[in-house]
This record gives C-alpha cells, structure tokens and sequence, in this order.
C-alpha cells in the first residue's frame, strides 16, 4: 500500500512517464517523500532525482520535463506549501496563466496587484485571483 492518498497519486503520475515502470516508481517514492520528490521537480534538482537507485540521468532529465507542469496544475499536490518565496510564488502562478494563454503584461500586473493586498499568498491563490481579475 501507500503511505497517503497523495502518495498514490503522486505514483500514479510517475508511471504515466516514459521510461519510468512500477519498480522505478516504487523506489523513488521509497527513497524520498512526495513532497520532497515535489520540490526536486519544480526545482529541476537533478542531482537529487538521480541519487534513487537505478535512475539515470536521462531518466531523472524526463522525469523532471514530464512532470514539472503537471505538479504546477496541481494534479495530487499543493503545490502553495512547497513555496516559500513569494517571487518562487509569483513565477510559478505566471508560469502557469502564461500556459492558460494570457498575455505576459497583464499576468504581471494582475499578480503584482494581488501580492500587495496578500503579500504571502499561495500559487494557488494567485492563479484563482489573477484568473478573476483577467
């Protein structure tokens, strides 16, 4: 079994990568948390990826490409408590508006105008009060 729900939803998404089978899924959620597996991925920490046993570096590069935007869309995570940095924060939340097809200026402006009134808000707050907003 899984030790979380969100464990087995995180092992879900890891074996919808190629190249990566249940036995490799397995072992890299044995060697480090779902959040830590998290913010290996946002932070494109390769380095930390390949240290699991029988992940190379293309495996571990992979991984992190086919990934990356999936943990950002939230799918199993929130993605808010991984990111302390309000400008972390910020990109992420105009990442992922940039990718919904708005335009850069009026991201920007939309996420500068929320982190003002709320300064320590989540990913996941910006990108619901920047879609508001635009």
């Amino acid at each position: 079994g899984f030790f979380s729900k969100d464990e087995r939803e995180l092992f879900k998404i890891i074996i919808a990568v190629s190249g990566i089978g249940v036995a490799s899924a397995r072992m890299i959620l044995s060697s480090m948390t779902s959040d830590e597996l998290r913010s290996a991925i946002l932070s494109e920490d390769v380095n930390k990826i390949k240290s699991v046993k029988g992940i190379g570096l293309k495996s571990a590069q992979r991984l992190i490409l086919e990934l990356k935007d999936k943990i950002v869309k939230g799918e199993g995570t929130d993605v808010g408590t991984l990111l302390q940095n309000n400008n972390d924060n910020a990109n992420e939340a105009a990442s992922a508006l940039q990718m919904l097809g708005f335009n850069k200026p009026n991201i920007n402006k939309a996420i500068q105008n929320i982190l003002k009134e709320k300064p320590e808000a989540s990913v996941e707050e910006l990108i619901k009060a920047a879609l508001k907003m635009l």
